[in-house]
């Protein structure tokens, strides 16, 4: 009777029946030892600490801790909606956000399918080599090569103002010079190492095709066109919806060792004043409230690019 009803779905089990899970686990269990170590890095660092977020509810005190501190509700959310400063950072945060996208999106894709179309290895190996090194400097390093290359004074910009007789500008001291600094300073650092995954996405498309293209007349553009762009295509759609989701980052390493005073209108983000509230101000519940609901944007913003990448080219990440 039981092995009747289970066989028309009624969800009886025979007793008798062994769980599979304990052969697969012995079976597998160096496939799961190697798993281990990531996930004990998630269960300790980014699970462990979320019992955190109950601070945005409190007035959290440090001396009586996160359970001891007195219930708010939703009262820090309402004053960081009500606080225009934060709609500022937001759209700052926003606007650099959309243009490191927009311009160092596709910029990886472009440097890999040119780095395809080098003949000689030796020299690929060479500029791929350079191309990656930049991705592996600091924010710190790198702000102090900018510092010495736009400085009015004594930096390469200035001299060659001096050398043509030109005025200088401090350029990181105003609004839209800065944005274009971090725009290309960005792009420069992870162009070479964001190609990695297109170069091995194009490694794996079949040569026969492309042989089978020489056959019927494609040159090298056709071929890339046709065959490699939408061989690397799944690929592109998975980093892009992984890409929105941190639209809402900004870059705090790159802008909090560029901006200055001068520039927080404009550079100001949602990291950098969370850091500034949080940290040097000590207001605790109300940084973490403002991170909360970054984390719910980005979720949003995820789940928004996968259904609607998705639904254009039917390839989606989950």
């Amino acid at each position: 009777m039981s092995v009747v009803l289970e066989q028309a779905g009624l969800g009886i089990r025979n007793p008798r029946k062994k769980s599979r899970f304990l052969p697969k686990l012995m079976k597998q269990r160096f496939l799961f030892l190697l798993l281990m170590p990531g996930m004990i890095y998630f269960l300790v660092f980014k699970y462990g600490p979320m019992y955190g977020i109950l601070i945005a509810f409190k007035d959290y005190s440090p001396q009586d801790g996160v359970f001891s501190s007195p219930w708010v509700g939703f009262k820090y959310f309402r004053e960081m909606f009500e606080m225009k400063y934060f709609w500022t950072v937001t759209a700052n945060t926003l606007k650099i956000s959309i243009l490191k996208i927009a311009i160092g999106f596709p910029a990886p894709i472009i440097f890999a399918l040119l780095l395809n179309e080098i003949v000689s290895n030796k020299f690929r190996r060479i500029v791929q080599t350079i191309s990656y090194l930049p991705h592996f400097l600091s924010w710190v390093i790198v702000a102090g090569l900018i510092f010495q290359l736009v400085s009015p004074s004594y930096g390469v910009y200035g001299l060659i103002c001096e050398a043509f007789g030109w005025q200088p500008r401090v350029l990181l001291g105003n609004g839209e010079s800065f944005l274009q600094i971090l725009i290309v300073s960005n792009v420069w650092k992870e162009i070479g190492y964001g190609s990695i995954i297109y170069l091995a996405a194009i490694a794996g498309i079949n040569s026969d095709m492309y042989e089978s293209a020489v056959i019927d007349g494609a040159g090298r553009f056709k071929q890339c066109l046709y065959i490699t762009i939408p061989s690397i295509l799944p690929t592109i759609c998975m980093l892009f919806v992984l890409g929105l989701g941190g639209i809402l980052d900004g870059g705090f390493d790159q802008i909090f060792n560029l901006y200055n005073s001068m520039v927080m209108p404009t550079a100001d983000i949602i990291d950098t004043f969370v850091y500034r509230v949080g940290l040097v101000d000590m207001q605790y519940s109300f940084s973490i409230a403002v991170g909360i609901a970054k984390s719910v944007i980005a979720l949003v913003l995820v789940l928004s690019s996968n259904w609607i990448v998705g639904k254009l080219s039917n390839y989606t990440v989950f």
